[in-house]
C-alpha cells in the first residue's frame, strides 16, 4: 500500500440506530483527520491528483448499479415524504446522470491545476522580488441538500485544488451519497490519496451542520448548497467562513429590438428545460413595444409552465394568472414563471434592482447600446446577452464540475471551481535585505 494512503476505514456508513452521537467529537475528529490528509494531499505532484481523479471515475462507473439501486431507494422516500417534483428531479439519478458525474470527475482531472500558479510578480528598488502564488484554502466543509451528483463534484474539485472535502448530504439522498462516496474514496485510495481527504459525515442529526459551522479553526471555509432556508441558516450560525448564494431569482429582459424566434426559443429554454437548476428563469420581462408578446408567452403556456403576471401581461393572454407581490420574489424551482410587461430598459433595470438575487440575468436585444447598459448596470454575479440563463454553469464556463455559484462580493463570484477553491500566499525572495 502507498505510504500516503491512510489504512483507517472509510468514512460513510450510517452509526446503529439509537447510538448516541457527541457530533461536536466527531466533527472534531474528522476535521483533524481531513487536515492531517490535506497536508499530504498538497505536496503529491499534480499528475497524481490527477490520475486519482481519472481513476475514481472509473470506480463511479463500475459502481453504477449499486448506486442506482441506492439512489431508487431514496427516491421512492423522497416522493412518500412529499417531495416537490423540483427536488425529486434534483435527486433522481439514471445512467446517463452517472456517466455524466463521472465524466465531470475526469473533466476536473484535465483541467489546469491552480495550485503553485503565480499569480502576479514585482521586484522592488532593493532588489527583493515579490511573488503571489495560490495556494489551497484547507479543508472544506460542504453542506448541501438533494443533488447527489454533488458529493461527487465536491470531492474532485476539493481533490483536484489540493483541499480536503467533510461532506455533509442532505437525509433525502443519504444512500445515493454513501453509495457514491464509497466508489469515488475507492479510487482515490487505488491512486495514492488518503482516504480522509474525502470524508461524508456519518450521521444525518442535524446537530452535525452545527458542529461543523462552529469549527472555528478547523474548517477553513463553509460551502452550502441547498434551499433557501439552509444556505441562511449557514450564514447566520456560522463561525467559519462561508461561500454561499441564497436565491437563484433569474430575470430575462426582451427587449424592443430582441429577434422574436431567438426571445422566444430563450424564453422557452431558460425556463423549461431543467426547472430544477439555480439558472432557471423565474422572471421574464416583455418590453411594452415588443411586436410579438403572444409569441413568447404562447409556448411556455403548450409547454406546461404556468404564467403569474401583472395586469398588462395578463391581457396577452387569458391563461396567465394575476401574479402577486410575493412572485416576484420568490424562486420556483418549477413550471412556473412570473411575467411582467415593462416601459423600456431603464423600467426593467429598476424591477431587476428591486427583485433580484445577483445570481443570472439575460437580455435579449439586437441593440448594442441597449446590451451594454444592461451588461453594465446589472449588478448580478453573471449578466448574459442573447442566451438561455441554463447557461449559469461551471461545466458550461468550461470549469469543469462546479461546488456552486457564488453572489456574493468576496473572494469569488459565480461559478466557484478549482480557482475559487484556492487562495494566495506571498512568497518574498531576498538576497539579504534588512529593513533600515
Amino acid at each position: 500500500m502507498n505510504a500516503l494512503v491512510s489504512t483507517h476505514p472509510v468514512v460513510g456508513d450510517l452509526p446503529n440506530a439509537g447510538d448516541a452521537i457527541d457530533t461536536s467529537a466527531l466533527v472534531e475528529g474528522l476535521a483533524r483527520a481531513g487536515r492531517a490528509a490535506q497536508r499530504a494531499l498538497a505536496i503529491l505532484p499534480s499528475a497524481r491528483r490527477a490520475e486519482a481523479l481519472l481513476l475514481g471515475a472509473k470506480a463511479l462507473r463500475r459502481a453504477a448499479p449499486a448506486i442506482l439501486e441506492a439512489n431508487g431507494h431514496d427516491v421512492v422516500d423522497g416522493i412518500a415524504a412529499g417531495l416537490s417534483s423540483a427536488m425529486v428531479d434534483r435527486l433522481r439519478l439514471d445512467p446517463a446522470r452517472i456517466e455524466a458525474m463521472a465524466s465531470a470527475v475526469e473533466q476536473v482531472a484535465s483541467l489546469e491545476d491552480p495550485v503553485g500558479k503565480i499569480i502576479d510578480e514585482s521586484h522592488r528598488p532593493n532588489g527583493m522580488v515579490l511573488r503571489r502564488v495560490r495556494v489551497p484554502i484547507g479543508l472544506i466543509g460542504i453542506i448541501y441538500e438533494s443533488r447527489p451528483n454533488v458529493t461527487a463534484d465536491a470531492a474532485a474539485l476539493c481533490v483536484r485544488s489540493g483541499n480536503a472535502a467533510l461532506l455533509r448530504g442532505g437525509s433525502e439522498a443519504a444512500r445515493s451519497n454513501r453509495a457514491i462516496h464509497a466508489a469515488l474514496v475507492e479510487g482515490l485510495i487505488e491512486g495514492g490519496v488518503p482516504a480522509e481527504v474525502v470524508q461524508l459525515m456519518p450521521t444525518q442529526d442535524r446537530a452535525a451542520v452545527g458542529a461543523m459551522l462552529a469549527a472555528e479553526g478547523l474548517i477553513d471555509m463553509i460551502v452550502p448548497r441547498g434551499g433557501k432556508s439552509l444556505v441562511a441558516r449557514v450564514q447566520a450560525d456560522a463561525r467559519v467562513p462561508v461561500l454561499a448564494h441564497l436565491d437563484g431569482i433569474n430575470h430575462a429582459y426582451i427587449d424592443r429590438s430582441a429577434n422574436p424566434a431567438m426571445a422566444s426559443a430563450i424564453a422557452l429554454n431558460a425556463k423549461m428545460r431543467r426547472t430544477g437548476v439555480c439558472g432557471a428563469l423565474e422572471t421574464l420581462l416583455v418590453d411594452a413595444q415588443f411586436p410579438d408578446p403572444h409569441g413568447l408567452v404562447a409556448p411556455l403556456l403548450e409547454a406546461g409552465c404556468e404564467l403569474r403576471g401583472d395586469a398588462r401581461a395578463c391581457a396577452i393572454d387569458p391563461r396567465i394568472k394575476p401574479a402577486d407581490a410575493a412572485d416576484w420574489e420568490t424562486e420556483y424551482l418549477d413550471a412556473v414563471l412570473s411575467v411582467a410587461v415593462v416601459d423600456g430598459l431603464d423600467a426593467a433595470l429598476a424591477h431587476i434592482a428591486r427583485h433580484a438575487s445577483g445570481h443570472t440575468d439575460t437580455i435579449v436585444t439586437e441593440d448594442e447600446a441597449v446590451a451594454t447598459r444592461f451588461l453594465s448596470e446589472v449588478d448580478s454575479a453573471i449578466v448574459i446577452h442573447n442566451a438561455s440563463s441554463q447557461f449559469a454553469d461551471g461545466g458550461e464556463f468550461g470549469l469543469g464540475a462546479e461546488i456552486g455559484i457564488a453572489t456574493g462580493r468576496l473572494h469569488a463570484r459565480g461559478p466557484v471551481a478549482l480557482e475559487g477553491l484556492t487562495t494566495y500566499k506571498w512568497l518574498v525572495l531576498g538576497s539579504g535585505q534588512i529593513r533600515p
